[in-house]
């Protein structure tokens, strides 16, 4: 199992990353939140990997946090009818604090809104992970911070509730706060993030 890898970006797209390490160079397919995330081609990079094996192929995906590859995992493993270019579609969507949120509080109009996301598909996610999640924290949009993630996810969460508020989609507003996290970094306020995000 390849659960990391780490070498020079090669080349980079929305959903995918070619990362060469050890001679051989390797097709990595990764949502948008984490293709936003990875440096410019040469430079260093570090994804924490899901390897899925068919008959007739193997797919590596990659992720900027660990907490976004273990759901991804989890909706994959757990969620009937949902696969890898779901889940995918899902996490390129919305940033994982959101997406915990959304299953939280069962907000099946904000998951259904996702591309290839129906409302029944929506609901499976909500009643299927709701339990799973309950508990778990997850990563900030930089994953790896050091701070604690409840904390980051909270800046995060309450960034895109106040764009909301003032009239945004809450995918425009989570995309906007995306954004605002990889330019400010981890040690940013929330008003920061609002601020950032407005303008």
């Amino acid at each position: 199992m390849i659960t990391r890898i780490t070498g020079t970006l090669l080349a980079a797209t929305p959903l995918a990353a070619v990362i060469e390490t050890g001679g051989l160079a390797y097709e990595v397919h990764v949502p948008v939140t984490t293709a936003e995330r990875l440096p410019q081609p040469g430079q260093q990079v570090q994804l924490h990997t899901l390897v899925i094996y068919r008959e007739d192929a193997q797919t590596l995906y990659g992720f900027a946090a660990e907490a976004e590859r273990d759901f991804f995992r989890l909706m994959i493993e757990k969620v009937t009818g949902v696969g890898p270019k779901m889940a995918l579609s899902v996490l390129s969507r919305l940033s994982l604090p959101v997406l915990h949120g959304a299953i939280v509080a069962g907000d099946v109009g904000l998951l259904a809104k996702c591309p290839g996301i129906g409302r029944k598909t929506a609901e499976r996610l909500v009643m299927e992970l709701r339990d799973k999640l309950g508990g778990t924290a997850s990563a900030a949009p930089g994953g790896g911070t050091g701070q604690p993630a409840d904390a980051t996810e909270n800046k995060v969460r309450d960034a895109v509730m106040a764009l909301v508020a003032l009239g945004y989609k809450a995918a425009d507003a989570d995309k906007s706060v995306r954004q605002a996290w990889v330019a400010l970094g981890p040690a940013t306020t929330t008003e920061a993030l609002i601020k950032k995000a407005l303008g």
